[in-house]
């Protein structure tokens, strides 16, 4: 059995690629932009399932580029999905909370209504309604503020910045939970996996770190597990204006992966050890 992994320098995929019945590939052999190249590969391949782990990130960007987003995000995941159902294999697609508005302060469950503020939610979105209309055995997983020792996220800046400043101002209005790309890794592995056995278990999902925190909170955790002498001051969103508008509230309800798949939503704070240490940062 092999998974075929559509992604090879993203966070998420660098951390599947270190899983033994996992291929990875990247843009040369699956460039998102063609999608037909994408379809090509599936097949070349015959894999037991397919996880999609590449995407259009740039969040403000997309905002000027909401074309090129819907191509990858949208156009490209439903490609995917459709040829999984033609071989008759489960589709793992990774999806954000950016689909939800982020009104109100109770996490999100997968059935409440979408209501994406921007660019970057809006394609997202499109791809996970064209990965339900492919007619496969599917599992959406969507999660929120992606960390690892990979690539550009949240550690990565607080650890530049914590080192050059002796203070820093973030945002502590938006709520939500760090995540781990090796945690979300394990969980769309064991979500192919039990899809090949039990696509009965199709479905939209929310996996996401616990507990809930906002940006500030989770800076100074940075800085204490790093030893940095860096103070945080807490200001609101409006403060710190972005070409995208950012949801406030993405707590994410997890109880119907945990019960389907038994994906427990992991402690963030032990993640977040586990990438300083990957990035020698650990006072």
């Amino acid at each position: 059995m092999s998974i075929l992994v559509i992604g090879k320098a993203g966070q998420v995929a660098q951390e599947l690629a270190k899983l033994p019945d996992v291929i990875c590939i990247g843009r040369d052999e699956a460039d998102l932009t063609a999608p037909e190249q994408v379809s090509h590969a599936i097949h070349a391949y015959t894999p037991s399932a397919v996880i999609n782990a590449a995407a259009y990130t740039a969040v403000d960007r997309a905002e000027d580029e909401e074309a090129l987003a819907t191509l990858i995000n949208g156009d490209a995941p439903g490609v995917m999905a459709r040829d999984c159902a033609v071989l008759g294999i489960p589709f793992v697609h990774i999806s954000t909370d950016y689909v939800f508005d982020g009104g109100g302060t109770q996490p999100w469950r997968p059935d409440d209504a979408t209501g994406p503020l921007g660019a970057y939610g809006r394609s997202k979105l499109i791809g996970e309604n064209k990965v339900r209309a492919a007619g496969g055995a599917y599992g959406i997983l969507r999660t929120s503020w992606v960390v690892s020792a990979h690539g550009n996220n949240f550690v990565k800046t607080m650890l530049r910045l914590g080192s050059e400043r002796d203070a820093l101002n973030v945002v502590a209005d938006q709520i939500g939970g760090p995540t781990a790309a090796k945690d979300i890794a394990l969980s769309c592995h064991s979500m192919a996996r039990q899809l090949i056995d039990s696509p009965d278990k199709a479905g939209t999902y929310h996996f996401a770190g616990a507990p809930a925190c906002n940006w500030a909170e989770f800076a100074r955790a940075i800085f204490d597990q790093a030893g940095l002498a860096c103070a945080v001051t807490a200001i609101p969103t409006s403060a710190y204006p972005t070409p995208a508008e950012r949801p406030l509230n993405s707590r994410m309800d997890c109880t119907l992966s945990e019960a389907v798949f038994g994906i427990t939503p992991p402690d963030w704070r032990t993640g977040l050890t586990e990438i300083l240490n990957d990035l020698g940062a650990v006072k």
